[in-house]
């Protein structure tokens, strides 16, 4: 406890904003990050205030809820319909479909319920057993292991999979192959870096020439990992730095990497409001098909509007716009009324600047 109150001290944050100020770059950069933890730290603690002028920090494609493509809702959607048990994380049943989202499907009779874990879903479909449970997995490295893992366990005959998890490495390396990249540097996610190690990231550093610092979550490890994002950008160095050695190694969890090799295998997925990257997705291998909803009730979605009218969420997941830049933010588009995805996720850029009085600078 000791330990979590340090990465709170207003004293030390103050000398972090006094190195950063000494590392401030001459040129506006910009600084990436993929993770709604990292998001809702900065704008909790007000942390851009203590930010150089010519320093940005963007939240980028780091929400799972609002990166899931309205092919894969629409998927979910019709496996409801058919009358399977559809369970999901709470976030996921407020997202726009092509039709409805799935909240709206429940009001119609459709059994769809919130769960925490695959876990959960396993135990409703051996408590159910006349009927077919589908979970809908979403997320990125930290989630699929445990996807992973319950199929390993000899689920019930009537569990399945919709498989929508997503890869962070393939997504910063688009970030950086879609002009005009305006990206400085990544602080990489913490909890996705705990199962695939900082060294998963080397070959996009150096392919890219940018650095990449992987971060923890309390305010200064924040603040650490921009000051050696800094440092690498002030020293013409584009390196992989692990600023958060207390949970993340090198090598990463190498049990969990093992049950999601045994269970996915990769393949190009569509990241909603960015388009289809290459090896970004996992999807089940065919010793597994048994499980896998898509072959199983034949299920094909239609990729609907993924950017609606007016909304910028797409640019948000970009890192090209922060959410006040959008015209709906904060009017037709609330955490209670929400046009695009950003707004729906809790780790969402939208819905945390909502939530923290859409504050970037305090």
């Amino acid at each position: 406890m000791r330990e979590l109150f340090s990465l709170r001290d207003p004293a030390l944050a103050a000398r972090f904003r006094e190195l950063l100020r000494k590392l401030q770059p001459r040129e506006p950069v910009r600084i990436v990050h993929v993770c709604g933890t990292h998001e809702i730290t900065i704008a909790q603690y007000g942390l851009r205030s203590l930010l150089p002028e010519t320093v940005e920090v963007l939240e980028g494609p780091g929400c799972p809820v609002c990166v899931t493509s309205t092919q894969d809702l629409d998927c979910a959607l019709q496996l409801a319909e058919r009358g399977a048990t559809l369970c999901t994380f709470g976030d996921m049943t407020r997202v726009p479909g092509t039709r409805m989202t799935l909240e709206e499907a429940r009001a119609e009779g459709a059994d769809v319920r919130v769960v925490l874990s695959a876990a959960d879903a396993v135990e409703i479909a051996r408590r159910q057993p006349e009927r077919p449970v589908v979970f809908f997995a979403v997320g990125f490295e930290t989630t699929a292991p445990g996807t992973a893992a319950v199929l390993l366990d000899n689920p019930p005959d009537n569990f399945f999979v919709l498989a929508s998890h997503k890869l962070i490495p393939p997504a910063l390396a688009a970030l950086l192959s879609i002009p005009p990249v305006a990206i400085a540097a990544f602080l990489a996610p913490g909890h996705v870096s705990t199962v695939i190690g900082a060294g998963a990231y080397r070959a996009i550093a150096a392919r890219f020439r940018v650095p990449i610092v992987v971060a923890g979550f309390e305010p200064l490890d924040v603040l650490y990992g921009i000051a050696l994002a800094l440092r690498q950008l002030r020293e013409g160095r584009a390196e992989v730095e692990n600023a958060y050695p207390r949970s993340v190694t090198e090598a990463g969890n190498l049990r969990a990497q093992e049950l999601m090799r045994a269970v996915f295998r990769v393949g190009p997925a569509l990241w909603r409001g960015i388009g289809e990257i290459p090896a970004s997705g996992l999807y089940l291998r065919e010793e597994f098909a048994a499980h896998d909803a898509r072959r199983e009730f034949g299920v094909e979605g239609r990729l609907g509007e993924e950017k609606p009218p007016g909304c910028r969420c797409a640019e948000v997941l970009l890192a090209r716009a922060v959410p006040t830049d959008c015209p709906l933010y904060g009017t037709a588009c609330t955490p209670l009324t929400p046009v695009g995805p950003c707004m729906v996720g809790a780790e969402g850029a939208c819905n945390i600047w909502y939530r923290y009085a859409g504050r970037p600078r305090l």
